[in-house]
């Protein structure tokens, strides 16, 4: 192995007037680098090979630059609001996740595709052997490293191929413009179009949007029964999952309703030497019925729903994440990744005798967002 240095550095002067090979080959010999072999690729220029081999990574960075186009397209104007299996529209929601996952991957994996072609064909496979050697850059380091860098660029031959790098320009380009639309794609759309009230995000749908209006408590019952809940149906220590429901609503309408995220409500029961030890949140005195309470069944961790009543120990327990709250201190976190209590409903009995909510909730359901007034 050759190690020998120039016995004499060029000078400023003599640096500044080297050609770019010249800087190249100095640069080898200080940092004490044999090259072995460093063929060319194609050492008959203009072969069909040589084309068709260009037009091969061509088409996988055009391909890349397509699939990342399309996602960018169905990750923005996709129709991906939910819709259920027996409803029109439901194909095309299905196929949203299939859709935006396939050509973000397709994107990804075609740039990781062209690059590895053109490297394989057309980047000299060279040959080197180099002793490590200690110590920072100097000027006269940094201005040959540049030159190699250089050097290397121009023997790969892309400056060459204007094909290849427009391909590769337009795949590396809108597959930045995907990811950088994943983030900022849903700040293109109006969260508040689709509300079904004035309000938008600011409520759910156990608003009540006319005065004296009653809002029931109703189970879901399959059948499509109008089921609503009396203080009598439940044990104590029991748990019972409920939704909004106005008599003016229809089956689509309740329907509808259960399918907000926001609607689902936690009604419990607590036994009574529980309910002496509840503490309750300071403005939310009056929210609950005697031993009933109602929750939100919406995690404030990340959205999970919070499924899971557990009678002895009065917590309710989030199974995604294994966030609990204590039913007997306003649901607040006791356990797990959630800092946020759980929104509790106010609700009371009408003369009836069933459940209804006397307003919608004051603070946020979910993982909070900067809209919500509290």
């Amino acid at each position: 192995m050759s190690t020998d240095k120039p016995e004499e550095l060029p000078s400023e002067e003599e640096l500044a007037q080297m050609s770019r090979d010249e800087l190249a080959t100095l640069g080898a010999k200080l940092d004490g680098v044999e090259l072995v072999e460093y063929p060319d690729p194609w050492p008959v220029k203009g072969t069909r090979a040589e084309k068709r081999a260009e037009r091969q990574v061509a088409f996988w960075f055009a391909l890349a630059g397509i699939a990342g186009l399309a996602f960018v397209v169905a990750f923005i104007w996709w129709p991906a609001r939910y819709v259920a299996p027996d409803q029109d529209g439901y194909f095309m929601y299905s196929l949203y996740t299939p859709v935006i996952g396939l050509t973000l991957g397709l994107s990804i994996l075609a740039i990781g595709i062209g690059v590895l072609n053109y490297t394989r064909k057309f980047v000299p496979h060279e040959i080197a052997v180099q002793q490590r050697h200690d110590g920072g850059s100097n000027e006269l380091d940094k201005a040959t490293i540049l030159a190699e860098l250089a050097d290397s660029g121009n023997r790969s031959t892309i400056a060459r191929r204007p094909l290849i790098k427009r391909t590769l320009g337009f795949g590396g380009g809108v597959l930045g413009l995907a990811l950088v639309a994943m983030p900022l794609g849903s700040l293109l759309r109006n969260p508040h179009a689709q509300s079904s009230n004035a309000a938008g995000l600011l409520h759910t749908p156990w608003l009540h949007t006319k005065k004296g209006e009653k809002v029931y408590l109703r189970r879901i019952t399959g059948d499509g029964r109008v089921s609503l809940v009396r203080p009598e149906d439940m044990d104590a220590g029991s748990m019972e999952t409920v939704f909004p429901y106005r008599k003016t609503d229809s089956e689509d309408d309740f329907v509808k309703v259960t399918l907000k995220g926001d609607s689902p409500v936690m009604l419990i029961r607590l036994r009574p030497q529980d309910s002496a030890k509840v503490v309750k949140h300071e403005g939310q005195e009056d929210f609950n019925y005697g031993d009933y309470y109602a929750y939100t069944k919406i995690c404030s961790h990340l959205g999970c729903p919070t499924s899971l009543f557990e009678q002895r120990s009065n917590r309710i327990l989030c199974p995604c994440h294994q966030s609990q709250f204590d039913a007997l201190h306003y649901a607040k976190p006791v356990f797990g990744p959630a800092t946020r209590k759980l929104a509790q409903l106010p609700i009371t009995v009408d003369e009836d005798g069933y459940f209804i909510s006397t307003g919608d909730f004051i603070e946020p359901v979910g993982p909070a967002y900067w809209e919500r007034r509290s």
